[in-house]
């Protein structure tokens, strides 16, 4: 039975935010690892603003401990004691936020996988495009269409004996993951989707194969 082989997962992955485009760091064909560091906007006033509110907080800090002694011979009162660590508990905050804000600019794969197409390059400015196309390849999915006859006989756990083309030898075992409820009337058949263990990224997603039904 006729069978294709197609990505696990298909990410489009753009930018939270609006901006520049400082570096994208991987380019076609490229492998890539979830978290890691994809792309970058320019985040010059975004670093600033995060020293600055850090630097607020380390001078609040050290002016609580300066007039921790005052506050002991009561030379301040406890208002102004307090308010003075509640300026403190705002500009941690802010910094904590700004931070945040400073990590949007930073964007990282969202998958283990492979890029498929890259869209932007530094310099160009990102609003709601895409910057890359990733593809998960471990494991892939085998698309098969079976016909009704066989509706009842393949059920979910069952594996399946996939034989490639003749640019990639040999036979592999996948796993059945979708067994489609609603039959195609046209055509008679309905859809059967397994699952293909695909370490090293060895297999190219994209390719026709055959697959054997088993127990």
């Amino acid at each position: 039975m006729e069978c294709l082989l197609e990505p696990y997962m298909i990410a489009n992955v753009g930018s939270p935010v609006e901006g520049t485009l400082s570096a994208v760091t991987v380019d076609r064909g490229a492998n890539v690892r979830k978290g890691q560091v994809v792309a970058r906007l320019n985040s010059s006033v975004e670093s600033a603003t995060v020293k600055l509110r850090a630097a607020q907080e380390e001078f609040g800090e050290r002016k609580i401990q300066r007039n921790e002694e005052l506050f002991k011979k009561e030379l301040i009162s406890a208002s102004e004691k307090d308010e003075l660590i509640t300026q403190t508990q705002l500009a941690a905050l802010e910094r904590r936020q700004q931070q945040e804000i400073l990590n949007l600019r930073t964007i990282t794969s969202p998958l283990n996988g492979v890029v498929v197409e890259r869209f932007l390059s530094p310099g160009d400015h990102v609003s709601q495009e895409k910057i890359l196309k990733l593809a998960q390849i471990d494991p892939l999915n085998v698309e098969v269409i079976v016909p009704v006859e066989l509706f009842g006989a393949i059920q979910n756990g069952m594996k399946g004996t996939i034989k490639l083309g003749a640019m990639m030898n040999g036979s592999h075992t996948a796993t059945v993951k979708v067994v489609d409820r609603v039959i195609d009337a046209a055509s008679g058949t309905f859809g059967v989707r397994l699952e293909l263990p695909n370490p090293g990224n060895k297999i190219p997603a994209g390719i026709r194969c055959n697959v054997r039904f088993g127990q």
